[in-house]
């Protein structure tokens, strides 16, 4: 009989050699006479044990990893394809690791455990359930199921999902447009790439859901141009949905229509702000857009368009599928259902976990992250991207929700956790911080264009030591004006972390650039 072996095809298990270890073990396997069906899975999202090797028994899966080419033959030779776990690299089995143990996975349930291409994989794990489900309502019960959930937009702003999806059905048009935002450019996140290219089906099967909540009949994926392989897998998927009649004009054989195309960007952070997206996404410069109107009224080609985050309508599937009331069981407060927090940086154990919302941030950058990667004390984290504040160990304990952070004048935003160690300059990464901006802005408005760029010469006056306090009192002003006066996030946001920094690490705006006190 044969053994179903999985190694995973994601991007961080190919760039740490997973097509040469199956390659490896197809090789020996079949020189061994072992039958053995190799499976590409998506990744389980714990990165640090890439590329991890799963194989299926009689009482689950057990899992290997990290594996290199080298250390197949050493594996075979113990036993891998018996289950055996006396290996040093043998993890036990897959679902009892305590990283993954410890989750609470309702969107990424199925990663790492089914092809990303097989329909009749995903089928086997409740996939298309809620669109089958979707086509037996009408559009408002569908907009009222995902305000029940509690749903709010995982891109950053929190705005609730429904009520968006209710402005964009309320709104009389020939022609309605689902957008998904699948421009992931915040520092230390890769949610959205993991479901793009380990679970693609969900994202298919949740645009096409609102699309018939809103009565869109085209929907664009705005896929990062960084991302080829999700491209590749997402077109593979969309063609397959298609012959499926999960896409196309005749969803389900209902008579009702849905569409998707995947459209690359250009490479500009300021894409991921959703107006300049929509005009990026319209053959445009990627410039941010004046609200009013807002583009739930008017927005692609002047239509009403729900324009949402991959995770946003990732979520989607598992809400028709299981009910509003599974999903907002989880969580706290405002803050529903789980958050895909991404831990990068310094960190032991990089990759993606997925928890309700209410634990803290010390408890995931201990428990799972297992501290830094150079043992040295960790000294400062930056949640939400690289607008998003710093925070120092007095904030640790912050619970992960929505109003917690705000209240502390941080983020959640998109979920990356990045953390830093003693060694680290915080002037330095408040300097970095600034120029972010001042490359990245669009340059529409004044504050956020100017700003930034004197913001950077502000920064580089104080760690030269050239009449510093005046500078320091300068830069406060110039933060101040940035975060009232810019026309969107961006310049509104890049202040956080130089005003977070300041605030809790003033003593490296004390040292000269060399690094000496003056």
């Amino acid at each position: 009989m044969s053994i179903r072996v999985f190694v995973p095809r994601d991007t961080t298990a190919l760039s740490l050699g997973a097509d040469a270890v199956a390659n490896r073990l197809a090789r020996e396997a079949a020189t061994r006479g072992h039958s053995i069906t190799l499976v590409r899975n998506g990744s389980r999202g714990l990165a640090w044990l890439e590329p991890l090797v799963e194989v299926e028994t009689p009482i689950g899966r057990f899992a290997y990893g990290p594996v290199s080419p080298n250390d197949v033959t050493a594996l075979l030779d113990s036993g891998l394809l018996e289950g055996n776990i006396s290996h040093p690299l043998a993890l036990g089995p897959t679902e009892e690791i305590a990283y993954l143990a410890r989750q609470q996975r309702l969107t990424f349930a199925r990663i790492g455990i089914t092809d990303p291409l097989s329909i009749e994989d995903y089928r086997a794990h409740t996939g298309f359930y809620g669109l089958e489900a979707a086509l037996q309502r009408e559009p408002q019960d569908i907009v009222e199921e995902v305000k029940a959930s509690g749903l709010r937009g995982r891109g950053g702003a929190a705005f609730p999902t429904g009520i968006k999806w209710q402005t964009v059905l309320d709104t009389p048009a020939d022609q309605k447009y689902i957008v998904c935002n699948a421009d992931e450019g915040d520092s230390g996140t890769f949610a959205d790439r993991l479901v793009m290219e380990c679970d693609p089906y969900m994202l298919i099967e949740g645009m096409t859901i609102a699309g018939l909540a809103v009565k869109a009949t085209q929907g664009y994926i705005y896929l990062r141009s960084e991302y080829p392989l999700a491209k590749e897998i997402l077109d593979e998927a969309i063609a397959r949905a298609e012959q499926a009649g999960y896409l196309g004009d005749n969803l389900c054989g209902s008579g009702r229509a849905f569409h998707l195309e995947v459209r690359l960007g250009a490479g500009a952070y300021i894409c991921g702000e959703e107006t300049s997206l929509l005009e990026s996404l319209e053959g445009k410069r990627g410039l941010v857009r004046f609200k009013p109107p807002l583009p739930a009224i008017e927005g692609l080609f002047g239509r009403p368009t729900v324009v949402n985050n991959v995770l946003s309508l990732a979520a989607v599937p598992f809400i028709l599928a299981e009910g509003a009331e599974a999903y907002a069981t989880h969580g706290m407060g405002r803050s529903r259902g789980t958050l895909a927090l991404q831990l990068a940086g310094n960190v032991k154990r990089g990759g993606l976990v997925e928890l309700a919302f209410g634990a803290t941030l010390r408890t995931l950058m201990e428990e799972f992250g297992g501290g830094t990667l150079s043992g040295k004390p960790l000294r400062a984290v930056q949640v939400g991207g690289p607008l998003g504040a710093y925070l120092p160990e007095s904030q640790w304990d912050l619970p992960l929700d929505y109003e917690a952070f705000a209240a502390e004048s941080a983020v959640l935003g998109h979920g990356g956790v990045v953390m830093f160690d003693e060694s680290v300059d915080m002037a330095e990464q408040a300097r970095f911080s600034m120029e972010f901006c001042k490359v990245e802005s669009c340059g529409k408005c004044t504050p956020c264009r100017i700003g930034s760029t004197r913001g950077v010469e502000v920064i580089d006056r104080i760690r030269a030591n050239q009449n510093r306090e005046a500078n320091l009192a300068l830069l406060h002003d110039l933060c101040e004006t940035m975060v009232d006066g810019s026309l969107c996030a961006m310049g509104g946001m890049a202040p956080f972390p130089v005003q977070s920094a300041l605030a809790h690490f003033p003593d490296d705006f004390q040292r000269a650039a060399n690094g000496d006190r003056s």
